[in-house]
């Protein structure tokens, strides 16, 4: 069940461009965009040993990111085990930052990344968003895939770093 909001038939939004198709996730695994699912010791660890951009991510730091934000996963339908996770912080009605997106080595390469998050871009979809950006070193073919393209003017944006 999506928590964004329908604005079909509201006067004055502009016509917006359809979107490509994401894939289906794979047979055997299935989307959830509930919170309560989420394996916060499984994602904590993956997120703070095996991702380049949150080595070394404090527990806390990770839980209050979490409670900020959106939170999606994917899970094996046979066991309940969570194989992908991601989260987006956003205003819900302007805005989204997709951040923390990972699949687990044993299910790369099978598909669940691009499907993952192709359900994630059409479960914000609705809320009517100018923005959905993300930050990648090595994922910029998955992501194209689903519609993501370079910055048009990145001499536009700027980022400010505490310490």
């Amino acid at each position: 069940m999506s928590d964004a909001p329908d604005l079909s038939g509201l006067p004055g939004l502009p016509e917006r461009p359809a979107l490509p198709e994401a894939p289906a996730l794979p047979e055997g695994y299935e989307f959830s965009a509930d919170p309560a699912r989420v394996d916060v010791d499984r994602v904590h660890g993956w997120l703070s040993s095996d991702a380049y951009w949150a080595l070394g991510r404090p527990r806390d730091k990770h839980e209050r990111a979490m409670a900020s934000s959106l939170n999606f996963g994917v899970y094996a339908t046979k066991t309940g085990e969570q194989v992908a996770y991601a989260r987006v912080v956003t205003d819900r009605a302007l805005f989204a930052w997709l951040a923390d997106v990972y699949v687990d080595p044993s299910v790369r390469g099978k598909g669940v990344g691009t499907a993952f998050v192709g359900r994630i871009r059409d479960h914000l979809a609705p809320f009517g968003l100018s923005r959905l950006l993300l930050a990648t070193e090595d994922a910029h073919e998955v992501y194209a895939r689903l519609g993501f393209r370079p910055l048009e003017r990145p001499e536009q944006y700027m980022a400010h770093t505490f310490g």
